[in-house]
């Protein structure tokens, strides 16, 4: 007995129509699905450092982010300085509504062995919805910010800065740092700051494991005498497939945003921004096929 549907074809055609038509899912683009809508970043939240946008004030920073794409901000002081003002906090969190942007990381924040101040800051964190700050601490610090990240359950990520930063410029010494702290006490990946330093993101990013809490996403190339400068994404020096690879296979877009950084050519960023977003996206459909089709 042949067991056909209304259209005359067999259980064994369809299923075999059925298996060529997964096939073929496989090698479309990773943004094809989602409920319809794409979603170019998959798997990561992307976000802007709003540092990058430092030649704008607040407003227009914020409306800039929305023209990109961006739903993600990670906060800079220069556009939202720490307060504890209610009235100015609850103006930050309008403006970020009002353009459909949510800021779930804020830095670089730096903490020293004074409650009261390291307070103020964890104050803040909480009243905006802030859930990774990136960090940079004082030695000294650390006592105190383990007993703050238990009281306030938000995540530290301790952020590299480049050569001459004696306390965080080689990814050993962060390793060290967070040693038999606190879990909520990470790294803030710069892949920058790590390529000036003679470091790989990607070597920084397996080493720290779940305990990467940020991520700056940013490109540097060799110039003249040895010179490090910061350049657009596939540019420089980065390897951003293995990085992102890095990421991913630790769990990191669980845990916070991909924040892109970009240092140069402050007064009118925008279409650098756009070409680094670009080869984000092309380097994330390259990973996602790669993934789908199970390599």
């Amino acid at each position: 007995m042949t067991n056909e549907n209304s259209s005359g074809m067999s259980r064994r055609e369809l299923l075999q129509r059925a298996a060529i038509g997964t096939a073929g899912l496989a090698l479309l683009p990773a943004t094809a699905f989602a409920g319809g809508a794409p979603k170019p970043y998959k798997p990561f939240r992307m976000a802007i450092q709003s540092y990058t946008l430092r030649g704008y004030k607040l407003d227009e920073a914020l409306e800039k982010t929305r023209g990109l794409g961006l739903k993600f901000w990670e906060g800079w002081d220069g556009h939202m300085p720490v307060t504890d003002d209610p009235k100015v906090i609850a103006s930050y969190k309008e403006k970020l509504a009002a353009n459909g942007i949510k800021m779930p990381t804020y830095g670089v924040v730096s903490f020293n062995n004074n409650e009261a101040d390291v307070r103020k800051k964890f104050e803040f964190a909480k009243a905006m919805g802030i859930t990774t700050m990136s960090a940079y601490p004082s030695a000294d610090s650390f006592p105190l910010l383990d007993r703050m990240v238990t009281e306030y359950r938000i995540n530290l990520g301790i952020h590299n800065h480049g050569p001459g930063d004696n306390l965080y410029d080689k990814i050993q010494k962060g390793v060290d740092a967070i040693k038999g702290h606190n879990d909520r006490i990470g790294a803030c990946i710069d892949t920058g700051h790590y390529l000036r330093s003679g470091e790989r993101p990607e070597v920084a990013a397996d080493m720290f494991g779940k305990r990467v809490y940020g991520a700056h996403l940013k490109d540097v190339k060799e110039g003249p005498g040895d010179t490090k400068t910061f350049t657009e994404l596939g540019k420089g020096a980065l390897d951003l497939n293995i990085f992102l690879k890095e990421l991913i296979k630790h769990g990191y877009p669980q845990r916070g945003v991909l924040a892109l950084e970009y240092e140069e050519h402050p007064d009118n960023p925008i279409p650098y921004i756009e070409e680094c977003l670009k080869t984000l996206r092309n380097s994330l459909d390259t990973i996602n096929n790669y993934t789908l089709i199970g390599k």
